[in-house]
């Protein structure tokens, strides 16, 4: 199929699938000898793979380290592992901000009481 048909099945841009060609998410389509690109099945899979994924929380770097293996291991352990990992790896940032979150709140609670005081004790409520 060609880029056209390949962005209406796959729900993007023309310049995302050229941006994923360019690094290396999405291989290039095949050139015929009029010089179109044409794509397979497995590229509008692999988009829409690839939006899964994004869905998820992963970057696009993560992705390309995961992606091949949705294609190439058929049993499924391998990618669902791997993105599991990252999962894991990403809930242990998010807990990390919320209790650097939760000690600037605290911070800016003494600041403000400390603020607040002075404002009383020079008269100025």
């Amino acid at each position: 199929m060609r880029i056209g048909d390949l962005t209406k099945r796959a729900g993007v841009t023309h310049r995302t699938v050229r941006y994923y060609e360019s690094i290396g998410l999405l291989p290039s389509g095949e050139r015929e000898g009029n010089g179109q690109h044409y794509y397979t099945e497995e590229s509008v899979a692999r988009l829409r793979k690839i939006d899964q994924l994004k869905k998820l929380g992963l970057s696009l770097e993560e992705i390309r380290d995961v992606i091949e293996l949705y294609f190439t291991d058929e049993s499924g352990v391998r990618p669902k592992r791997k993105v599991l990992a990252i999962l894991r790896r990403h809930l242990a940032e998010a807990d990390r901000k919320i209790v650097d979150l939760q000690h600037f709140r605290v911070e800016l609670e003494a600041n403000i009481e400390r603020f607040e005081h002075w404002l009383k004790e020079n008269g100025q409520h």
